[in-house]
């Protein structure tokens, strides 16, 4: 009897040590309703047998954008890209040559398009620049916002039609200073005082309306040893949140999980429009100091002469909301392209904001060519939801989730396949057992490439019954990529 007592013991002492996420998902599996779920982090992977979590890289599309105008040039940055109806606008920093930060001649420039590939910028006639009103600026002599003017769509079903453009700019020394404008043109101040002061933020710093979490986000720089006001350490970023954009919290310093700290210039977060309730973080790695570009090759690109000796490349994080980004990707998103242009310092920075620029594909740009007469944005695409996938070879593999409650009456999934390739889908319960009629002998064999494929088994298309009820997924993979599923 002793004996037993002791095993008892035992075992409730080994259970109470068991890592609480463990024992948190055996009570209460994820409720996903009907999001989308995509396969940039693990949230809701269990087990994968000869599959992996792969990600994938843009593809090059050509320069969109020069900066050429005398009010642009070699050191415009910071850019944003906001697509509203059918409209699609770009924001950026425009400065030729490089000064002390949040200096007059700095100025917001701005461009249109009406399918986020052909670009224009307009003569708004706003503010006279070089002697002429016909210019695309549509903020001037407003140091030091127009150093890092950043501005956003406001989602807020709350929002004032007079507030629906807000942007945030400026320096550790005058704190975010908060723009409102209604139609995205005609910016003025929210008020004279800054609406946060407790940073660094020598950098492009975003503020979003989080559907997700119902309040407005701020994900701005600090460094990792400075106290969110010093600059030393790695640059890095912190969160405060706010429910009405003039008062916000006290900062966190956002974590990476178990990676190693690297410079992060920009972090350029903000929710992917076809799952809000994820943030992609597609940021500018910079590598200071490590040099490829030489004083005879920079003078022939003609880069300025403090702006060569490191390089940086675009990085893939994303977050579900409080303080940590999960960086399942170390590897680069973007890779700086061929030629030395490409290797300079504080190059192949990301813009703000993924936006869809057909059914099937979306787009990504990046500000090129820094501190050079040739810098430029460029355009790169992706399949819808390409950002990863799960991915198994010819020998095939299978996927088994998390348990979890949904919503809706259909499972659809972002996929592809080889011609010798499928995707079979098995709906399991909590304990890992197929449910009798979802089970991998009734499941139909898909084959194809689709963006928005209906899953069906022999018996069943609709999976309403199913639905309030925990389950699990279970995806048999031969030579296919998995972007994504959702329940509809």
């Amino acid at each position: 009897m002793k004996d037993l007592t002791k095993l008892l013991g035992a075992c409730i002492c080994a259970f109470s040590l068991l890592p609480l996420q463990l024992v948190a998902q055996s009570v209460s599996p994820a409720q996903i309703g009907n999001r989308r779920e995509l396969f940039v982090d693990n949230f809701l992977l269990d087990s994968m047998n000869n599959v992996s979590q792969k990600m994938h890289h843009p593809v090059n599309e050509g320069t969109v954008l020069n900066f050429d105008k005398p009010w642009e040039g070699n050191f415009s940055a910071y850019c944003t890209i906001i697509k509203d109806g059918g409209l699609y606008r770009m924001y950026y920093r425009g400065i030729r040559e490089a000064g002390k930060d949040g200096n007059d001649n700095e100025v917001t420039c701005y461009a249109e398009s009406a399918d986020g590939i052909h670009w224009v910028k307009p003569s708004l006639g706003l503010y006279t620049i070089d002697g002429t009103l016909e210019n695309n600026v549509i903020l001037a002599h407003a140091a030091p916002v127009t150093h890092n003017f950043s501005p956003f769509l406001d989602t807020n079903p709350n929002a004032k039609p007079s507030e629906r453009y807000k942007a945030v700019g400026g320096t550790d020394k005058s704190g975010l200073i908060a723009y409102i404008s209604e139609d995205g043109i005609h910016w003025k101040r929210k008020q004279e005082k800054a609406v946060f002061q407790t940073g660094v933020f020598d950098s492009q710093n975003v503020v979003f309306w989080s559907e997700h979490e119902g309040q407005y986000v701020c994900y701005f720089r600090t460094y990792t040893d400075g106290g969110f006001t010093a600059y030393k350490g790695f640059r890095s970023v912190s969160r405060t949140v706010s429910k009405d954009f003039v008062n916000w919290s006290a900062p966190e310093a956002m974590t990476f999980g178990d990676t190693p700290l690297e410079h992060l210039y920009t972090q350029q977060t903000s929710p992917y429009y076809r799952a809000p309730h994820i943030y992609l973080a597609i940021g500018a790695r910079f590598m200071p100091n490590r040099q490829v570009v030489h004083g005879e090759q920079a003078a022939k690109l003609n880069v300025n002469p403090n702006y060569y000796k490191d390089c940086s490349d675009a990085v893939l994080m994303s977050s579900r909301g409080g303080n940590t980004y999960d960086r399942t990707f170390m590897e680069s998103f973007v890779r700086p392209g061929i030629g030395l242009e490409n290797w300079v310092s504080r190059s192949n920075y990301p813009v703000l904001n993924v936006v869809e620029t057909s059914p099937t594909e979306i787009s990504i740009y990046l500000n090129e060519s820094y501190a050079q007469p040739s810098a430029h944005i460029k355009r790169y695409s992706l399949r819808i939801d390409g950002f990863a996938s799960l991915s198994a070879d010819y020998d095939g593999g299978e996927v088994i989730t998390k348990p979890f409650i949904f919503n809706g009456n259909e499972l659809e999934i972002n996929y592809s396949t080889s011609a010798a390739g499928s995707v079979r889908v098995e709906i399991l319960d909590e304990k890992r057992q197929p449910i009798p009629g979802y089970s991998f002998l009734e499941t139909q064999e898909i084959i194809g490439n689709e963006i928005a494929r209906i899953v069906s088994w022999r018996e069943h298309k609709s999976v309403g019954e199913l639905a309030g009820r925990p389950i699990r997924l279970k995806f048999y993979l031969k030579d296919a990529d998995l972007y994504s599923f959702k329940f509809n």
